[in-house]
This record gives C-alpha cells, sequence and structure tokens, in this order.
C-alpha cells in the first residue's frame, strides 16, 4: 500500500465526490460479491493524492488463504508496458536513445531475418513486425540465450506496414536497449529512476523473493464462451495467442515473478497504478516536486503515433503512443476506456481486467486489479467499461 501521505485527507479534498466514488466501490465489489472474481482492488487518484482505495474478496498467497488488503500485490499484467515505456523515456529525454533509430545499431544481435530496418518506435506502438516472436521468460537471465532468442526471431509482416499487438515480444527489446543505453540491469533501472523517484516503494518489475507473500495467486474464473456464442452478440473471437491460461498461470511461480517480464510483469498494488498515472498528468513531477519527466517528453509519448493503423480484430483506429493507448475519439470503449473520460486519457490495460489510466482534462487517474482472470471476454470488457465510466466521472 502506497505511504501514509499520498492519502487523502478525503474525497472531496482533492475534488472526489463522495457519493459517485462510493458507487464505483460497489461495482468494483460486484463479481467478487457475486462469487465470480476471488478479489479485486482499486484505488482512485487526483491532486497526487489517493481520494479512495479499496480491495474486496480472500486472495492465496503460496496456497495459504486469507482476506485481500490494501497490502494486497497483484500481477498487473500489460498494465506494466506503460512502466516499462516511461522508463524508457528517461532516455529519450536525456538524448540518450532517439526514437527514429534502427534497433539494429543498437543491439546487432536482432538485425537479423529482415528485422535490421525496424526503429525504436515501432517497438512503442506495435508496428515492429514480429507479434507471436516466442521468448521464455526465465530466459531473460541468460544473456546467451536471450541473445540467441532475438537472432533467431522472424518477421510475421514488413515492419511499420500495419498494427498487431506484441504481447511480450517488442517489450523485451525495450528492456534490452534500456539495459545498454543506461549501463543498468532494467529492473534496477525501473527500481530507481522511476518507483524510487515517485516514492511508490511498493511497485515492482521483478518481484523479490522476500515479498511474495503479499502477491496474490492467479486463478482462472467462469466459463470460457463458444465462438458461436461470441458471434451471436457480436464480438470477435480473438485469438488467444501467448496469452494462454498456463502462461497467466506461471505467475504463480517464483522465477515468473522473479524475471519482470517487461511487457506483463510488473507487481503492486491498485494504489500504485494510481499514482503513477498521477506522476505523468503533473507533467512529470513527483509527489513532492521532482522532475522525473519533462513536459515535454510527456507531450511526445502522448501523441498518437500509429496513424490510420487500426486493430485486426476490431477494426478501430489503434490510437498508440509511446507504448501507451490514448483514448481519442468515440471508439474509446474499444481500447480500454469508459465512456465519460476525455479524448485525452491515456493508459495501458492488462489480462484479466487490469485497468490503469489517467485523464488530463480531470486529473484523475484509476488503478484496478484482480486475480480473477475472468474467462468470458464480453464480461470483463464491461466491467472495465463500467468501472472505468464511474472513475472519470468523480470530479465534484
Amino acid at each position: 500500500m502506497p505511504a501514509a501521505h499520498f492519502f487523502a485527507e478525503s474525497p472531496q479534498s482533492v475534488g472526489i465526490d463522495p457519493g459517485k466514488l462510493e458507487a464505483l466501490f460497489q461495482r468494483a465489489e460486484r463479481e467478487v460479491r457475486d462469487g465470480i472474481l476471488p478479489s479485486a482492488q482499486i484505488a482512485v487518484a487526483r491532486c497526487g493524492k489517493i481520494a479512495g482505495m479499496r480491495t474486496f474478496g480472500r486472495v492465496t498467497y503460496g496456497g495459504c488463504e486469507a482476506l485481500a488488503t490494501n497490502e494486497t500485490f497483484y500481477v498487473v499484467f500489460s498494465a506494466t508496458k506503460a512502466i516499462t515505456s516511461a522508463a524508457a523515456w528517461l532516455l529519450i529525454q536525456e538524448g540518450k536513445l532517439l526514437t527514429d533509430e534502427r534497433v539494429a545499431d543498437i543491439v546487432p544481435e536482432f538485425g537479423t531475418h529482415g528485422k535490421d530496418a525496424i526503429t525504436v518506435e515501432q517497438l512503442f506502438t506495435h508496428t515492429a513486425g514480429f507479434p507471436y516472436a516466442p521468448f521464455v521468460p526465465t530466459e531473460w537471465p541468460d544473456r546467451s540465450k536471450r541473445l540467441d532468442r532475438f537472432r533467431r526471431w522472424r518477421l510475421n509482416w514488413e515492419p511499420g506496414t500495419r498494427f498487431e499487438y506484441h504481447a511480450t515480444s517488442s517489450m523485451w527489446v525495450i528492456a534490452e536497449i534500456i539495459e545498454r543505453r543506461s549501463g543498468m540491469e532494467y529492473r534496477d533501472f525501473v527500481r530507481r529512476r522511476v518507483a524510487g523517484p515517485l516514492g511508490l516503494s511498493d511497485l515492482h518489475v521483478g518481484l523479490p523473493p522476500a515479498l511474495h507473500g503479499r502477491l496474490a495467486d492467479i486463478v482462472h474464473a467462469g466459463t470460457k464462451p463458444t465462438p458461436e456464442e461470441l458471434q451471436a452478440i457480436g464480438f470477435p473471437a480473438i485469438p488467444e495467442g501467448e496469452v494462454t491460461e498456463d502462461a497467466l498461470q506461471a505467475f504463480n511461480q517464483a522465477p515468473f515473478r522473479e524475471v519482470g517480464v517487461p511487457g506483463g510483469g510488473g507487481v503492486m498494488t491498485a494504489g500504485d497504478l494510481a499514482l503513477f498515472y498521477q506522476a505523468l498528468l503533473a507533467d512529470g513531477r513527483a509527489y513532492d516536486g521532482t522532475q522525473v519527466w519533462e513536459p515535454e517528453m510527456i507531450r511526445s509519448a502522448r501523441r498518437v503515433r500509429s496513424g490510420d493503423l487500426t486493430d485486426p480484430w476490431f477494426r478501430k483506429r489503434a490510437n498508440r503512443g509511446l507504448g501507451i493507448i490514448i483514448a481519442g475519439d468515440g471508439d474509446r470503449t474499444y481500447r480500454g476506456f469508459g465512456h465519460t473520460g476525455s479524448a485525452l486519457m491515456f493508459g495501458h490495460n492488462g489480462a484479466g481486467g487490469q485497468l490503469a489510466w489517467g485523464d488530463p482534462e480531470t486529473g484523475i487517474s484509476l488503478g484496478y486489479c484482480t486475480n480473477g482472470m475472468d474467462r468470458h471476454p464480453v464480461r470483463q470488457a464491461r466491467r472495465g467499461v463500467a468501472l472505468s465510466s464511474l472513475a472519470a466521472d468523480l470530479a465534484a
């Protein structure tokens, strides 16, 4: 749980309507109360403070069942991408990394099988062309195996010609770039240059063994609908890809928790997620006024760089910045946002229904976590839209 000084005296003191906040909490509790999800945790922040944070349900920590609390950690899966990306932004603003650089000029081992043309920006925007490149997380500490993976990867399509979500592949390369350009192991870089300055001691990409007793075990919930059932309600049957049940359950194992998968292995509380976005909303300033990111870097990262490229499943514009998603037009709900926020909202959700975003128009940010991986994508999507819509409308 974030330090006490991060909590507002009251919701009203940071301009949040307490009645609306309570309605948000009740909505977040609903699936737990109905027995669909084992637990959920939610936090809303504004003006650099947490206006409210609640945790519901019970969890299992390494086989021992207990009540979930605000101290409970969750794997935030792809919401991690914004954090790893924001770490790389620090190198960009310091002039140590350029978005138009060829990746192969930084990581020569990567420049095989046509990958030599890929730019750094294309890694962030999921336009690099290798969305299905395989990587075994536990191989990361072995540098020779890591680089051999990079060498063997092949393109699925020509870089820059389309958008297709790279679930983990491109972020492994960004982590490698962070290490080469910073001279620091990327997990340490995130701790020292992001979590530390922001005062978020519970934000981890790579969880130390001593803290595993606070991390909720992943469980799968509900029944997966058939393709026919999805078709009947107009929801596309999205291929599972590498985000399988086994892959998600792997985070119950110590080696996977400790590696710190840069595209999906972040561990923290919902409060830490909400406060991370508060710093981005404050033009890159930490709670004590420390300038972590320069305002121009934040504006640059939030600029849509994917042009008119569309998501292949929903046929909606991708709206990708530097490792984050921008809400944009009326199709924002397909991008993981609600109905009531502004077009400037930005963030990144995660597998199982994790939510994380900030809205520059209202200054509100949201973090929502659960250890219950809902097998029904429509129910999960509707839950996310409902929570985001309620949260974005909390200003008093």
